[in-house]
């Protein structure tokens, strides 16, 4: 459009020569022109900006939990094996000890007392040996007499304290018997004192019965007996 309105301007200018206030009348003119066309080609060149969209928020799928792992239990391990301890020649025979004396307690039940005298007069003095001392304190503990049972708890003691190595073995067996005899023998003491209690009341009753029938027969010879019956004191008559 700019160009057609130059264009006729050139045409007019050329066909006419146009006086100065015409001129000006024309440059005013064009100087509209241009302006109309300027204004009429702006709102073409100016672009609205975009509409600002807002994105619609995106729904995430909820997480799949995942699955756990099964829960699988330990096995128990299993026990070391405990080694067995090996058996020497000395403990074999500390064994043997401890057979042979319990066979020969179970020999003495069996005894009577005057068979059990005996055989406590035949074994006679152990000395130093830790199994004979054994076998002649059982003996004496069968006896169920306090000197037996004294010498018996002697005997115990000089096994538990033996520092022989036989004796090893044998020393719980003795600590056992030691604590049985001295039950028993706190339990005859008991029975002993009770029993002189006893003696002891039964003497005090009889002295106290004596006593009684000695005031019983002063009582009666304090007290005058009365005169025969049919005699008034004096002499029959003779007939």
């Amino acid at each position: 459009m700019f160009n057609d309105f130059c264009r006729v301007t050139t045409a007019l200018r050329s066909q006419a020569r146009l006086t100065r206030p015409a001129a000006l009348l024309l440059a005013s003119a064009m100087s509209l022109g241009l302006a109309a066309c300027a204004s009429s080609k702006a709102p073409d060149s100016v672009t609205a900006p975009p509409a600002s969209t807002v994105p619609a928020p995106v729904m995430e799928p909820p997480p799949i939990a995942a699955p756990s792992p099964p829960v699988t239990s330990p096995t128990p391990a299993e026990p070391a094996p405990v080694p067995t301890p090996a058996i020497t020649g000395t403990q074999l025979l500390a064994l043997g000890d401890l057979i042979s004396l319990l066979e020969h307690a179970e020999r003495l039940r069996s005894f009577t007392p005057a068979e059990l005298q005996n055989h406590i007069s035949t074994m006679g003095d152990p000395g130093s040996n830790p199994v004979r001392q054994m076998q002649l304190a059982l003996a004496l503990s069968f006896t169920h007499q306090p000197p037996d049972t004294a010498r018996s708890l002697g005997l115990l003691q000089r096994v538990i304290n033996h520092t022989s190595p036989e004796s090893a073995t044998l020393k719980p067996l003795a600590r056992l018997l030691a604590a049985n005899l001295m039950n028993q023998r706190r339990l005859e003491d008991t029975v002993d004192r009770q029993s002189q209690q006893l003696r002891d009341s039964g003497r005090r009753i009889e002295q106290l019965n004596e006593r009684l029938e000695a005031m019983r027969a002063i009582e009666r010879s304090l007290i005058p007996r009365p005169p025969p019956p049919g005699s008034n004191g004096n002499r029959p008559s003779p007939q």
